[in-house]
């Protein structure tokens, strides 16, 4: 494998690394059953599926 011909600086290594945080989903609250989510995703809730606040899949389907 290829290796760098000279050593990366801190400041270069550090600059890199900035952005190599994990961060938290971001989370919403339904408006129907008033049940936290991720965003842009479908949940279920009582056993019926929801998407932006409207039922899609009942239990019985």
């Amino acid at each position: 494998m290829p290796n760098p011909k000279r050593r990366h600086s801190k400041t270069r290594q550090r600059k890199r690394r900035t952005h190599d945080k994990a961060e938290l989903p971001t989370l919403s609250v339904d408006q129907t059953t008033g049940v936290s989510h991720l965003r842009h995703r479908a949940h279920f809730h009582e056993g019926d599926l929801y998407y932006k606040g409207k039922k899609i899949l009942s239990k019985g389907e």
